[in-house]
């Protein structure tokens, strides 16, 4: 008869923790290496359950308390070049899932990583080594569920790895950095909104230069779709104020607009359209239109129609209004 007793969800934590810290201070960890990989896989079974049983709400609040008490998710972090492809996996999962565990323990998350927002700088610099770009690049899409992760990429220095990684020349890397500067820019609105205000000029001459001018047609097609949720979004309407007022800007999109990929054409004209229809039009950007409007009008008329109304609608009035638009309306304005 097996009278083992089962571990709890604490103990789990502990003996993981005591075996990453054994691992960490010991050069030939080797021995160890099954169990804690043995380890791993049990803290994502309790995390996720399986097959025969859902996980249980106080397993999970217990391990994620005992995690953030001390330094697991660091130790775990950063061991993890060390596992095997598998264990890496196993581990991914706990960390990403001990960010969204419901509250309190979402916030002993949040609290944790805002006293260690050097581990965020780990994982953006995942993306250097392919082996470990993916798990990391998770990770970190993960983490920034947290504002006070959001606020800190959304630093210059910190975008700008971003800005980085989204041009690496595996598709892969490129792709999930793409998604966690998505992730980053749409999550928290009030937080992006006030750190676009803040840092509007650095932040779109890098986007403008590094991605809506991209040769990459992949770049140019995440950027240029990115660019319309960011100016549509209501929280954001004095930063696309000031975008559609910018001949710079609108002469990239009129580039866009002329892009072969009809995708591309389609995504510029939703930001094109806002130029269109800015009531208070610079008298240079209105002059540009007035200059290239038959251009313009053929163009838009050539597009290939779609099954989307709004669309299609969108496209009428736009042409209907640069029929119409007179430099002398704007002309005032200096």
């Amino acid at each position: 008869m097996n009278t083992k007793k089962l571990r709890t969800p604490a103990e789990v934590v502990q003996k993981t923790r005591s075996l990453l810290l054994y691992s960490k201070d010991t050069a030939s960890a080797g021995s160890q290496t099954a169990e804690l990989n043995s380890l791993i896989k049990e803290l994502k079974l309790i995390l996720y359950g399986n097959d025969d049983s859902e996980p249980s709400e106080e397993a999970c609040a217990q391990l994620s308390e005992e995690f953030f008490k001390e330094d697991t998710l660091r130790l775990l972090i950063i061991f993890l070049p060390r596992l095997n492809l598998e264990a890496r996996k196993d581990a991914t999962q706990v960390v990403t899932s001990l960010q969204r565990q419901p509250l309190p323990s979402r916030f002993q998350a949040s609290r944790y990583l805002e006293a260690n927002l050097d581990l965020i700088d780990i994982l953006i610099s995942g993306y250097e080594d392919p082996q470990l770009a993916l798990h990391y690049g998770r990770m970190l899409k993960e983490c920034l569920r947290h504002q006070i992760v959001a606020s800190y990429l959304l630093e210059p220095n910190q975008l700008k790895k971003l800005f980085g990684y989204i041009k690496h020349p595996s598709f892969d890397i490129a792709a999930d950095a793409a998604d966690a500067f998505k992730d980053l820019l749409t999550r928290h609105k009030s937080t992006v909104s006030g750190s676009l205000s803040k840092n509007y000029i650095w932040f779109f001459t890098e986007f403008n230069e590094k991605l809506l001018k991209s040769p990459n047609y992949i770049t140019r097609r995440q950027a240029v779709k990115l660019l319309g949720c960011i100016l549509l979004d209501r929280s954001n309407s004095c930063v696309m104020t000031r975008y559609v007022n910018s001949k710079e800007n609108l002469m990239i999109l009129m580039n866009l607009l002329r892009d072969t990929s009809r995708s591309i054409q389609i995504d510029a004209f939703h930001v094109f359209k806002l130029f269109v229809a800015n009531e208070n039009k610079p008298p240079e950007i209105a002059s540009i239109l007035v200059t290239n409007r038959s251009k313009l009008v053929r163009l838009l008329g050539a597009f290939v129609q779609t099954d989307d109304e709004m669309f299609e609608t969108d496209k009428v009035q736009v042409v209907n209004e640069l029929a119409v638009l007179e430099l002398q309306d704007y002309s005032y304005r200096s």
